[in-house]
């Protein structure tokens, strides 16, 4: 029973929507986020269980396929706000290049200055972009591919907790600079999390979420070939 796609299935859905549930009933607190507690959850079915990742995998499926029609689907709200972007091109450009240098020399540079060998700095350089993309670049640099995902999913998670306490903080209003900022940080759940705060704040987290994946993916493709 335990290998029947169904019941992971069930239990994967079921898990998050619990955890969504108290999120929602938490007024959406940074604590509260519902992947920080499912994710640890499921991970303890497995290994309460037995149950090999493989069989998890295979059984959910249907979830990673919705995955991509998802993420398409961000364009939608993207081009609901073309002409307030087009209007914006230069500060976004501007402030998607700081953004990835920034996402890139911080995370390098801080475990380069702790010691870490190659191949850990090569996992942790594309951790703002999507995880499909981080894993390729990282084995593009050298880097170890389920760890750089693992990077991303951590990075994304912190990154939708602390971005609306962050931004009160530094009084910044506009939810257009919010949502990007957050999509160039914390790529698709910091978008989620956008959507959930504003629609043009959830429309600019694409964005951001979109170009940074793009932008990161070419300097460090860069960086690869003289490397």
């Amino acid at each position: 029973m335990l290998a029947a796609p169904l019941l992971w299935l069930t239990l994967t859905i079921g898990v998050f929507e619990l955890f969504d549930t108290a999120s929602r009933r938490s007024g959406r607190h940074p604590l509260f986020h519902p992947v920080l507690w499912s994710t640890p959850v499921l991970i303890g079915l497995l290994l309460a269980t037995g149950t090999p990742y493989a069989i998890y995998k295979a059984a959910t499926l249907p979830l990673s396929f919705l995955l991509g029609p998802a993420v398409v689907g961000l364009a939608v709200p993207i081009w609901a706000e073309r002409v307030r972007i087009r209007r914006l091109a230069v500060p976004i450009a501007l402030a998607l290049g700081a953004g990835a240098v920034t996402s890139i020399v911080s995370a390098v540079g801080i475990m380069a200055l702790l010691g870490a060998p190659h191949d850990i700095l090569a996992s942790i350089a594309p951790r703002a972009t999507t995880t499909p993309v981080a894993m390729a670049v990282a084995g593009q640099l050298g880097g170890i591919p389920a760890l750089a995902a693992v990077i991303v999913l951590f990075a994304g998670v912190v990154g939708a907790m602390i971005a609306t306490p962050l931004l009160d903080a530094l009084r910044l209003r506009d939810y257009r600079v919010r949502g990007f900022a957050l999509g160039v940080a914390a790529h698709g759940i910091g978008a989620a999390r956008a959507f959930q705060v504003d629609p043009v704040a959830g429309a600019m987290a694409s964005l951001g979420m979109a170009l940074n994946a793009v932008v990161t993916a070419a300097l460090l493709s860069v960086v690869a070939a003289f490397t």
